[in-house]
């Protein structure tokens, strides 16, 4: 569905917002923030969520538990891109998965738990055919913006964003084990599973459950993002930008960079250029202003190569529903670009 086919009021541009602060927030507390009805803010939630305009995603803090953070672009022709792009959205290893530049590049994001582990990924799992012309992987070597923190659904005021805000993480000791998988798994289609349905899954009780979730939070290991289409909030062209930028002056920049409203991540990378960023702009010109004025003030950037996001497969949690016009192209192309000969997908 379109993001403009269901427009945002006031109401739920408050509720992006509070699910931002806190995935997990009741309706209770979130109409007690935004100052109307727990069944109107059930309402309005279901209408976004059914039009698949909002989710809520809970993910695995790979950062929390020394993990390596990766961003992937691959280079391909263009009749394979669709079909690469979802079987590469089809794992569960990936994140925010873009057609970039035309679709003729895609672009996504993974972090694995071992440098073999990477390699593996890299070497081993990508899809492996002529119709992949190029493939290249940047260690991410810290943030200083996510998309988690993104300026662009913000409404509320300091006092509504306190009444909402969780329990800081305290950076207490967690591990994982593969009893947590059943949870993770189900939190990744939807952040906002019942602790009823939580316990199904999982074999435990819902006071285990509340528990787990709990320590998981507060060890930073598990986080809840909103899961939004930028151009349903009013930002209609995206970007990805690779920079080069002079190393004595890449922190500096890149903590610029992050206080810009447009920018929903900044990340040093490893690789010919050095500085990642993902921004959102209102339509191409604003895209433009942002280049010829923001970044162009940053004297210490000597290069930057500018992707405009055609389409997003997947952002950070499971693989978001195929759009109807795209079902019929990509059909074949599905079974065939994993490997070059007619079978089933494979990822």
């Amino acid at each position: 569905m379109k993001t403009d086919a269901v427009p945002l009021n006031e109401i739920d541009q408050g509720l992006v917002h509070a699910l931002q602060i806190d995935g997990r927030a009741s309706h209770r507390l979130i109409g007690r923030a935004l100052g109307v009805s727990e069944n109107t803010v059930a309402r309005r939630y279901r209408r976004l969520r059914t039009a698949g305009i909002l989710r809520v995603v809970g993910t695995l803090n790979g950062a929390r538990l020394g993990y390596n953070a990766w961003t992937i672009r691959v280079q391909c022709t263009p009749d394979a891109a669709d079909a690469i792009a979802r079987a590469l959205a089809a794992r569960t290893d990936t994140s925010y998965v873009h057609l970039l530049s035309g679709g003729t590049e895609i672009s996504c994001s993974t972090q694995t738990p071992t440098s073999d582990e990477s390699d593996a990924l890299l070497l081993h799992k990508l899809p492996r055919t002529t119709r992949v012309t190029a493939v290249s992987a940047h260690l991410l070597l810290g943030h200083y913006a996510l998309p988690n923190n993104w300026a662009g659904p913000a409404r509320l005021t300091p006092e509504q964003v306190a009444l909402l805000a969780p329990p800081p993480a305290d950076g207490s000791d967690v591990s994982l084990s593969p009893a947590d998988r059943p949870l993770f798994d189900l939190l990744s289609r939807d952040g906002r599973t019942s602790h009823t349905e939580l316990a199904a899954a999982t074999g435990w009780s819902e006071s285990t459950v509340r528990r787990r979730l709990s320590s998981l939070r507060r060890a930073g290991a598990l986080t809840f993002l909103v899961d939004v289409p930028p151009a349903a909030l009013g930002y209609r062209t995206e970007a990805r930008l690779w920079m080069s930028v002079r190393p004595s002056q890449l922190t500096a920049v890149a903590a610029a960079m992050a206080d810009h409203p447009e920018v929903s991540l900044v990340a040093l990378t490893t690789g010919p250029t050095n500085l990642l960023a993902a921004v959102n702009c209102r339509d191409p010109l604003d895209l433009s202003r942002y280049l010829t004025e923001r970044i162009a003030s940053l004297d210490a950037i000597r290069s930057i190569e500018t992707a405009p996001v055609i389409r997003t497969v997947k952002r950070a949690g499971a693989l978001l529903p195929l759009h109807p016009h795209h079902l019929q192209a990509a059909a074949p192309l599905m079974r065939t670009t994993i490997t070059g000969e007619p079978r089933e997908q494979r990822t």
